[in-house]
């Protein structure tokens, strides 16, 4: 987690308004930073940026035709930094979609509706009881 214990989180999605208020819904909570991007192509360049999590779109092409798709962009991230957890949105609810995602190492997936913004907070912090449990693992394998 960052130095201001915040979280940092990288919400990535080319449908403008559903952008803003999963932004508007995170900032509701003073515990999140967060960093914006209508293309994969932006995300990827901010990496250096660290963030906690990304929740990033599946299909990523309302903006640009030729833009990086969800996959591409989750494939690049994984490939540049493997460490950071990827929610994947979509508004499919299919089950070979969600397979897929999982295929290429998102952490989850949720379909985008009334819900997403609740179950999204319960991923994230899966996610941070996770990485507690891991460190302490870490800890007590090196006292071994």
């Amino acid at each position: 987690m960052n130095v201001e214990n915040k979280i940092k989180i990288f919400l990535v999605d080319d449908d403008s308004l559903f952008l803003k208020s999963l932004e508007i819904d995170f900032l509701q909570m003073t515990d999140f930073d967060i960093e914006t991007y209508p293309t994969g192509e932006l995300c990827i360049e901010n990496l250096n940026l660290k963030p906690d999590v990304i929740i990033l779109d599946y299909h990523l092409d309302g903006i640009d035709e030729n833009a990086m798709d969800g996959i591409s962009t989750l494939d690049k991230i994984k490939e540049i930094s493997p460490e950071i957890p990827v929610v994947m949105l979509s508004s499919q609810d299919k089950i070979e979609v969600a397979i897929n995602c999982m295929h290429h190492k998102s952490f989850d997936y949720i379909v985008k509706s009334e819900t997403a913004f609740y179950r999204l907070q319960k991923i994230i912090t899966a996610i941070f009881e996770l990485k507690k449990m891991e460190n302490k693992l870490d800890w007590y394998m090196k006292r071994m």
